[in-house]
Formats: C-alpha cells, structure tokens, sequence
C-alpha cells in the first residue's frame, strides 16, 4: 500500500515538473503557432551562444589552466578527464609559452598570451555551434520557411549536447584552425551588409515621409506639410546631435593620435557626404542625417575600444568584481541586440516598402476592383475605360500575402544574418584572433579582459574601417546615378 502510494505521488510530482518544464519553455521560446516566424527563438539561441563564450573565455579557460581556487578541481582531479581537456584546449597555444615558462606555474599559464590563446578558444567553441546551427537553419527554411518555428526545444537540446561536447575537443583544426579564418571573413561580409541595411532603411525613411506627404496634398493641399516639418525637425536634430557628438569625442578622448585621426575623419567624412547630396538630385538630407549620427556612433565605439589607459577614460578596472560585471553585462546585452535589431522583418524583408507600378500595361486585360494592389482610391486617376487603367505610376504596399511573396520566403534571411553575427560576436571578444599579449602590457596598453571584453587595437582599427565602408557606400549611392545615368538605381 505505501509504495503504491509513493509511486503515485512521483507520478504526480513527475507530470507536475513536466508540465511546469513545458510551459517554461512555451514562455520562453514562444508558441509554435504558424503567425510566429521563430525570430525571438533564434535570437535567444544567438544570445546564450554569447553568454557560454562570455563564461568560456573568463571562467572555464582560466580554471582549465590551472586556476587553483576554481570549480574544474573537480573535474581536473578525473582520470583522463583533466589532462586530456588541458590538452585540448592549449591545442596550438604552446607557441605563447616562452621556453622558461614550459610546465612552468598555474599563475605563468594564466596570464600573457598563452592564457588569452585558451581564452579565445574558448570563445570559438559555442560560437563554432551557433554558426554552424543557424547556417543549416537558413538552408533548412529556404527549403521549408515553418522549420524555423518548429521543434525548438529539441534545436536548443541539440545545441547544448554540441557545445558541451566541444569542452572535451581540440582547438585544433577546427576552432583556431578553420573557424577563426571563416569567422574573419563571415565578420566582415556582416560589417558590410550592416551598413547596406542601415542606408536602405534610411532611404526608406525619408520616402515613406514624402509619401505620406504627398498623398496628404492630394486629399487636401497644404495638409502633407506636417510631415516635411517632421522631416527638417529630425534632420536637423540628427546634424545637431552628430556634431555636439563630435565635439564631446574630441573633449574625452583627446591626447592620442589614433583617437583625433579618428574624429577628424568622423568629421570630414560627414561633411563630404553632405556636400555630395547638396550638389545633386539624388539622395535626401534626412538620409544623410542619419549616415551623419551613425557615423559619429561608430567613432565614438572605435575610440571606446582604445587599450591605452590614458587615452580612454571608459576602461573599466581589471580586478574591481563591479566593473567585471557591469563589462560582461554590458558586452552580453549590446551583442545579444545587434542579433536582435538586425533581424527584424522589415531590415529583411521589402514587404512594406512602397512599389512603383506601371497602370499602363499593353496587351494585359484590366478590370478594376480585381488587382489588390491597383484598386486605389486616388483623386488623380481617373479611370475612361473600365477595362483600361490610365497611365501613371500607383504605389502600392506588398501586405497582402495571397498576392506578393509570403514572409516566410525571408526567414532563411533571419538565419544567415544570424550566422554572420555568430562570426562577428567571436571576432569581437577575441580581437578578431589577436593574440596581444599580457593585460597593462607595454605603455599602459591592454587586451579585452572580463572588465573590458572587447577592447584592443584589432576592435579598434575595424570599427575605424566600418565606419569608412558605411560613408563610401552612401557616397556610392549619391555618385552612380551621376556617373551611369542611363542605369536604374531605384
């Protein structure tokens, strides 16, 4: 009687857990309903990849290598297990190990190059997975676009099973051998794309305003003015904000070369965009508002990466547990959004960009009423025939999924944004592979460490480049249709 008992109660607490396991991750991961696209699900995979390379990188590298206070004493103490982890991971990092220092101490291990080419490994493990995860993902759901919202909880099981699994693998060949260099190149293709969305959707911007503006003065004339008020008052707020931005650069990171030369050209390169978009037709000040504070943005992160102590006063304290935390928080979060904010619908999609459309089509039969996109209710077309539309251009929005393309046709777009900012997250924790040597090195310089995940001269110099990319891409824009004028750049 008492163990039917007891088994009933386990029964019961077991179903119990099970569905309270259930509805955690329902929560958690969202409903699997066919309006879901599985965004937040990626996302939040994309996010606890960052937060095992965090603790990879700062916590387990360091207690692998011989960190006498840690937790891995435990598991250091296995047979076979602790040797063959330590040899894994210092796969190809015996190179930063000076000869006096061979088998030398824990506290030799730990700092210097040798510790951060363990820690950088470490970073490549779950960002390797998370890549590779999302790679298939993308190729899966352009083949099927419901796969990315189905059987999440197995994807995640999965994930964790390989990253686990990964701790007992060898650096070499495939995180520091063949990961680093595609994650090189995966990070730079996402710098690029970036900065192509970026000016696309400023574009957008200003064009979904006129628009509006103008289809307000056809129903009323004089009643669109709002929205070009709106536009002069945010164009103006962005120049204002950039260069109050660029004033407040030069104030807090003077005294250094490296952080004028990137100021001044923050600089020069706002006011030569500028320029370029008063001479000509194409372009719009709004837009080059926008590239403006994007640019000053990017200065401002280029400079924030600066490892000289006296020419950044952002640098956190190495060995305060407040800074530590504040940093690995902070890196998490800003890592975890830019997965977030470049992978929304309407970065990826052109669904709700406004269409041209010839209402002149030869040899096409119309009736009016028929075609969704060209039943408009516009005072300046006025229909002759009912059979004939007249000639002109309608502008019409791609919403309705039985007439334009599905949005689940650009959710492989969501995955392979996704892979590439997986390679971009390991370039910047790691310094994109650099191996700078040992933290308060040669004149006050130092590497990312847990107060300062992604400082370090190789961050630096790249968010400099991006920031040109970004400038010589919008300028590309405002010059070709000067250059080839008899080519379509709409």
């Amino acid at each position: 009687m008492g163990s039917a008992i007891s088994s009933t109660i386990s029964m019961g607490l077991t179903y119990c857990a099970c569905s309270s396991a259930s509805s955690i991750c329902n929560a958690c991961l969202g409903q699997t309903s066919p309006h879901t696209s599985g965004r937040r699900r990626s996302v939040l995979l994309l996010a606890l990849a960052v937060l095992l390379a965090l603790t990879f990188q700062y916590s387990l590298a360091p207690a692998i290598l011989g960190d006498g206070n840690s937790w891995w004493n435990v598991v250091r103490k296995t047979p076979g297990v602790g040797k063959r982890v330590f040899r894994g991971w210092t796969s190809g990092c015996e190179q930063y190990l000076p000869d006096d220092q061979q088998g030398g101490s824990d506290e030799d291990k730990l700092s210097g190059p040798f510790g951060q080419c363990a820690g950088n490994a470490g970073v490549y493990r779950p960002t390797f997975f998370s890549f590779l995860f999302f790679t298939f993902a993308a190729v899966a759901s352009y083949l099927r676009p419901s796969l990315n919202r189905e059987v999440w909880p197995a994807k995640y099981s999965m994930y964790l099973l390989l990253v686990v699994a990964s701790v007992f693998m060898s650096n070499h060949p495939w995180f520091t051998g063949v990961f680093l260099h595609l994650s090189r190149v995966g990070a730079g293709v996402f710098i690029v794309v970036q900065q192509i969305i970026l000016i696309d959707l400023a574009y957008n911007w200003n064009d979904n305003w006129v628009g509006k503006a103008d289809s307000a003065d056809r129903l009323e004339w004089g009643s669109g003015k709002k929205w070009l008020q709106a536009t002069i008052a945010v164009c103006s707020s962005f120049y204002v904000a950039a260069f109050i931005g660029i004033g407040l650069l030069y104030h807090y990171f003077k005294g250094c070369g490296g952080n004028t030369a990137i100021i001044t050209m923050s600089l020069i390169g706002i006011v030569a965009v500028t320029v370029v978009q008063l001479s000509g037709v194409d372009g719009s000040l709004l837009t080059s508002s926008v590239i403006s504070l994007y640019v000053v943005y990017l200065g401002y992160s280029a400079v924030s990466k600066n490892p000289h102590g006296s020419c950044n006063p952002l640098l956190a304290k190495e060995n305060d547990p407040y800074d530590i935390a504040i940093g690995l928080v902070l890196t998490a979060l800003s890592l975890a959004w830019t997965g977030w904010s470049w992978t929304a619908e309407d970065r990826l999609s052109g669904d709700n960009v406004k269409e041209a459309r010839s209402l002149a089509k030869s040899g096409n039969t119309f009736r009016r009423g028929q075609d969704p996109v060209l039943d408009l209710d516009d005072p300046l077309l006025e229909y002759n025939d009912a059979d004939r539309p007249p000639s002109g251009l309608a502008l019409g929005s791609g919403g309705d999924d039985d007439v334009l393309v599905s949005q689940g046709s650009d959710i492989w777009k969501l995955n392979a944004i996704l892979a590439l900012v997986s390679c971009w997250v390991a370039m910047s924790l790691t310094g994109w592979g650099s191996i700078s040597g040992a933290v308060g090195g040669e004149d006050g310089d130092q590497i990312h460490n847990a107060a300062n995940p992604t400082v370090g001269k190789v961050n630096m110099a790249m968010i400099a480049v991006s920031q040109w990319v970004a400038l010589s891409l919008y300028a590309w824009t405002l010059v070709a249709p000067r250059l080839f004028p008899d080519r379509d750049f709409s």
